[in-house]
């Protein structure tokens, strides 16, 4: 798309506009990289943006502008789907005002020159004091892009050549003058209907914007209309629905008056009954409060009697006062557990109840360590199957504090399965 030869061919450039000014310049080539996917704007990310290709002559005279707008999505990337032919309208499109260098190449909304691009292009303003093309001619002036500026030389009819040439007739003369005359004229014409055209789309764009407006207005408008029906439609049923249980509470209040009434005298008599029963209940309530406070004596003298034997001296002559005596210690194994000592304090409570005492001391239950003992004695899934038990070999856990029933005594298959 950029020009890219020898300084006599020219030079392209996109300014990218903000408002009457131009916020960003960039050469033909470096534009062409954007197009192409390269790089991106981050700072124009998700932005609709008016730019202005700029056709411009070694001498850096204007030859063709082109109005264009241009997407770049939420990476800053610009649209890969946008092809307008700048480059071909800047040097084939109709010809607009003269900013210094002849009438220029102009293509924009209001003249595109393929009708199918219209919607990419946008019209310049040439009001006063906000006109894009002075805008962009002293952009040009200032060359920021730092283009090599050629010098032209002037045209050689303003070269006297032949003294001939200076003692042209009048007549001569004032044709060439009329001629110029026509020239300037057409060019004046030309860019009135220039702005004029532009201030005809600046004015279907303000009407289509206002257009627009309008009709998202009317529509808020309907919306709320239609809201604010349906909302007075939900309370008129909610009234009638609040009117008929009205209707229904006075008369449930109508009919429990007269329940009420009728049963005075049925509540006077139950009262009565009540009464009597209240007075039953209480007779109750005393006779057992007093067998609670026996039954709480008996239990005290209960625990009393058990302290006192598990407390008592052996009698003498006896196998366990000879063991207190020469202060003998059982010692008992156990799996799980191992060997244990037990003083003469534990004796009557371990042959009271052996597994207990070893589950204790394991800080498992009864239930618990005697589910643990039958894995560690037989190590098979107890999971039935069919009927029996699977029995396929499993690994022995060795603590009882590790042993995990339900999972630890079945194979892989059943665990976690009803046994």
């Amino acid at each position: 798309m950029a020009k890219t030869a020898a300084a006599d061919e020219g030079y392209s450039a996109v300014f990218f506009m903000d408002g009457a000014t131009v916020a960003r310049q960039m050469r033909g080539s470096e534009f062409g990289a954007f197009l192409d996917g390269y790089v991106g704007l981050s700072d124009l990310a998700d932005t609709e943006v008016r730019a202005v290709y700029l056709n411009l002559g070694p001498d850096l005279g204007i030859r063709g502008l082109v109005f264009f707008r241009i997407y770049f999505d939420e990476e800053g990337r610009a649209d890969s789907h946008w092809n307008v032919p700048v480059e071909k309208f800047s040097e084939t499109a109709a010809k607009g005002p003269d900013l210094g260098a002849g009438p220029i190449y102009l293509a924009c909304r209001s003249r595109c020159p393929e009708p199918r691009f219209t919607d990419e292009l946008w019209d310049p303003d040439m009001t006063p004091g906000s006109n894009h093309f002075q805008a962009i001619r002293r952009a040009v002036d200032e060359n920021h892009l730092k283009f090599q500026k050629k010098v032209m030389d002037a045209p050689d009819e303003d070269i006297p050549v032949l003294q001939a040439a200076v003692k042209r007739s009048s007549s001569t003369t004032d044709t060439r003058e009329a001629a110029r005359q026509r020239v300037r004229l057409a060019r004046t014409i030309r860019e009135q209907r220039l702005r004029i055209k532009t201030l005809q789309s600046v004015h279907r764009d303000a009407m289509s914007d206002i257009q627009r407006e309008h009709r998202h207005e009317m529509q808020s408008l309907r919306n709320d209309l239609q809201s604010m029906e349906e909302k007075l439609e939900r309370q008129r049923l909610a009234n009638e629905q609040l009117k008929v249980r009205l209707s229904e509470r006075n008369e449930q209040y109508l009919t429990l008056q007269q329940e009420i009434s009728e049963a005075g005298n049925a509540t006077e008599a139950r009262q009565d009954a009540s009464d009597a029963e209240v007075v039953l209940l209480r007779e109750q309530l005393e006779r057992k409060q007093r067998e609670l406070e026996l039954r709480n004596d008996k239990i005290v003298v209960l625990e009393q009697e058990r302290y006192d034997l598990a407390h008592r001296e052996p009698a003498e002559n006896t196998l366990m006062a000879e063991l207190k005596a020469q202060n003998v210690f059982l010692v008992a194994y156990h799996p799980g557990l191992g060997h244990i000592t037990l003083p003469y304090e534990d004796i009557p409570r371990y042959f009271e109840n052996v597994m207990a005492y070893v589950a204790e001391k394991c800080g498992l239950n009864e239930p618990a360590y005697r589910q643990w003992l039958a894995h560690h004695e037989d190590p098979r899934c107890q999971a039935e199957v069919d009927g029996k038990p699977c029995h396929e070999p499993l690994i022995r856990v060795s603590q009882p504090s590790d042993f995990r029933p339900g999972i630890d005594d079945r194979c892989e298959p059943h665990q976690d399965t009803p046994g």
